[in-house]
Parts: structure tokens; C-alpha cells; sequence
């Protein structure tokens, strides 16, 4: 059996060269010409465990192919992006495209999949039209199916075959047909339900996410005014058995959790109430991290105007290359609008539209202050008496993600923490 899989990124290589290494010829598609060539090599840029070496076997048994042309296959899987617009709505343009690239070579029989994140509705209405242009019906002619990934970026390859699937079928023969792909090397529990609620539920599960750490920063921001620990309350109130309140931090980033519930909200706008608000509060806190900078330079008598600012972290979470909606972009945009001068430190990021300077002595020597973003491993460890001599007098450390209890040494803030309670 062919498999066809348009898109070659952070969902679309994994999966791809999972199927090549179960047997399936594959078919990657791809706009990128280097990501092209790079896969073709067997290479990839998405650091992930054992992803380098199941790419590398897909490709070396001649399993997983990659090109820029659509071809003719008997399964189509589409994991393309699906940002989101300046308005707030799901900029749907990869999928649409992607369909129009699949239409022309639909046959009798085939089996379309969309695993990319979309509003409720966008198979049955936005792509099944598409496909439908082959003169081909849906209904009667080839099988139509949504199932949305369900990974962590840093155990993907893990959680691609472990966790359960949601498989949504334009009827119930599309839902079985797709069900005989993926449980060839899912091995979590497959669930069969129609497409707009498999679309939907994706979007629930992300936004259920959003919302608790949502609540987790609005607690951060009332410890703050009420001179308290939140991180000493978390642990004692995350005792009881049925609460989980998640970490505050300096933003949430990812492709996920900022962006996806909007798509609810695009859906039904007066009844997402609470999802908006949740969504805003998230928004809101690389400002906050700025007004902890700006308190800090208050107190050590200087201006952000002329200064250096080194930000440690870029990637949207700890341990992963991955910097897609970091909260570090706000951040480093309004120091800089305010006049910083900004050095990045990241040891894992590789492609960020500022330079990343590989060398942290280098980064924060000079610096006046620095914000920790991103709580890499390598940052937890960090030896602050190895870094204060290396900056300026008065050096001023805000912590966006509670690495560090205190800073002897430093003008200090952490989000979600008093300036004078431990």
C-alpha cells in the first residue's frame, strides 16, 4: 500500500517514517526544498529522541521517499500548519492547498486523512468540497477521515505510537478504513467518532490546558499583590487528591495551547467566555515579566534605555529546539521598543529571527540584566557565582520560571513571588 503524506514537519516526518518502518511505501511531500533534501539524506533538524535514527531507517530501506509533487498513492495524510490569522480565526490556507494538490489524483477507494488542527466542521465543509472536485463523492467513492495528533514535543515518537487515537470518519466505513492504518503501529486504545467531533475534541483537549495554566498565572499575578510564595502554595494546595494546579510562567507558547482554543472561540465567540479570558490572561504575561524588569532596573537606579539584556531561553519549553509562539518574542520586542540592547542564549534553538550566541559567558557578560524565559536542564543548573562577576554593577535577574529561589547578588524577581518573602 502507497501512503501519501503532505506535510513533512514536526507531525507529518514522525509519522511518515513510523509507517515506512511498518511496511508501507511512503510518499513525503513537501514546498521546503530543504527540508526535501535534508530527508532524502535521512536527515532531520527536529530534535526529538530516536527520531534521527527512525528517519534514517525509513529512508535507507527505501520506505519513506520525499518530494515536492503530489502523487498518485491509496492513502493521503495531511499534516500541514494551520496558524492563525491577525483577527484570531484559523488561517486554513496549507489544508485548502493541500487538498487542491490531492484532488487531481483521487481515485476510487482511496482514503483521505486530515490530522492537521482545525475548527470543528473543517473536514465535513472546507475539505471534503475540495476533494469532491476529482468528481468523486465522499460518500460514495473514497473514505474521508480526521485524526489530530496528540504528541508532546520531547517524547514524540514515544507518545505517537503509546497514546490512544481519536479517529473521526465522514461515516462510519471512512472511520474503520482509517482505523486500519494507524492501528498497524498505534498501540494506545483507538476511539471511532465523526469528524466534527474528533475536531473538536482536540481543540477541548488543548484548551482544557490553556485554562489551567491560565488559572495558575492569575493565582501567580494575586501572590505577587498579597506578598505570598505561589510556588510553596501550589505544592500544598496540589496535595489534595483531586487538584493539579500547573506552574506559572512567562508565557505559553508552542503551536498548540496559544492558538488552538481560538479556533473554539472563531466557532461560538459569545459563549467562550471563559477560554477568552483564559487565553488573554496568557497573553498578557511576558507584559507582566516586563514590568518585573522595569521594577528591577527602578530599584538598582538604572535605565532600560543603553542597556544589555541577555535572554536565556527562547525555545517555547524546556529542553526542545522548538521556538514556535515563544513567549520570548514579546518580550524581546518590548525591551527592545523600550531600548535594551539584547543578546539571546539558547542552547538548543537553532533558527530564531535574532542571533543565538552559543557561548553564555559571551551572552551575559556586559549585561545589566537577565531573564530566564525557557527552563532548560542546562539553565536549572546554572552556577549564578560564575555569572555575576561576568556583568554589570547591580545586575538584576528576573526569573520567568521559578529556577531559582534566590540570587545572592542580584536584584531579583520571579513571577509569582514576593520581593520580600522567600
Amino acid at each position: 500500500m502507497k501512503i501519501c503524506v503532505v506535510g513533512m514537519g514536526y507531525i507529518g516526518l514522525p509519522t511518515s517514517s513510523i509507517l515506512a518502518t511498518h511496511g508501507f511505501e511512503v510518499i513525503g511531500v513537501e514546498i521546503n526544498k530543504t527540508i526535501i533534501d535534508s530527508v532524502e539524506k535521512g536527515r532531520t533538524e527536529i530534535q526529538e529522541p530516536g527520531l534521527s535514527i527512525i528517519v534514517k531507517a525509513a529512508v535507507r530501506s527505501r520506505g519513506l521517499k520525499c518530494q515536492e509533487t503530489t502523487p498518485d498513492a491509496d492513502v493521503f495524510i495531511i499534516c500541514v500548519p494551520t496558524p492563525i490569522n491577525q483577527d484570531k480565526t484559523a488561517d486554513l490556507d496549507y489544508v485548502i492547498q493541500a487538498g487542491n494538490m490531492i484532488a487531481p489524483r483521487i481515485r476510487n477507494g482511496n482514503l483521505i486523512i486530515l490530522e492537521s488542527t482545525v475548527p470543528p466542521g473543517t473536514t465535513r465543509y472546507v475539505l471534503k468540497p475540495i476533494l469532491e472536485r476529482s468528481g468523486l463523492s465522499a460518500e460514495k467513492d473514497f473514505y474521508l477521515a480526521h485524526c489530530p495528533e496528540r504528541v508532546l514535543p520531547g517524547n514524540l515518537l514515544n507518545e505517537l505510537i503509546h497514546n490512544d487515537r481519536i479517529i473521526g470518519g465522514i461515516n462510519e466505513t471512512s472511520a474503520q478504513m482509517a482505523k486500519k492504518i494507524y492501528e498497524t503501529f498505534v498501540e494506545g486504545n483507538i476511539y471511532l467518532t465523526d469528524t466534527d467531533t474528533a475536531e473538536f475534541v482536540k481543540l477541548m483537549e488543548n484548551t482544557y490546558r490553556a485554562v489551567n495554566i491560565a488559572l495558575a498565572n492569575e493565582f501567580a499575578l494575586i501572590a505577587e499583590k498579597l506578598d505570598l510564595n505561589i510556588y510553596g502554595a501550589i505544592d500544598l494546595a496540589n496535595k489534595h487528591p483531586r487538584v493539579n494546579i500547573p506552574r506559572p510562567g512567562a508565557g505559553v507558547g508552542g503551536h498548540c495551547i496559544p492558538i488552538d482554543p481560538w479556533f473554539i472561540v472563531e466557532k461560538a465567540p459569545d459563549l467562550s467566555k471563559l477560554i477568552t479570558t483564559a487565553l488573554k490572561i496568557n497573553e498578557e504575561m511576558p507584559e507582566h515579566v516586563i514590568s518585573l524588569v522595569k521594577d528591577a532596573f527602578d530599584e538598582a537606579g538604572k535605565k532600560i534605555n543603553g542597556s544589555k539584556v541577555t535572554i536565556l531561553g527562547v525555545a517555547y519549553k524546556s529542553d526542545v529546539n522548538d521556538a514556535r509562539e515563544t513567549p520570548a518574542t514579546p518580550i524581546i520586542k518590548k525591551l527592545t521598543d523600550l531600548g535594551a540592547n539584547i543578546a539571546v542564549y539558547d542552547p538548543l534553538v537553532v533558527r530564531f529571527p535574532i542571533t543565538i550566541e552559543k557561548d553564555l559567558q559571551k551572552a551575559v557578560f556586559g549585561a545589566d540584566a537577565i531573564v530566564i524565559v525557557t527552563d532548560h536542564s542546562e539553565l536549572k543548573s546554572l552556577d549564578l557565582t560564575t555569572i555575576r562577576p561576568l556583568m554589570k554593577d547591580n545586575p538584576i535577574l528576573i526569573d520567568g520560571r521559578n529556577i531559582f529561589e534566590s540570587a545572592e547578588g542580584f536584584i531579583f524577581r520571579s513571577i509569582g513571588r514576593s520581593t520580600t518573602t522567600p
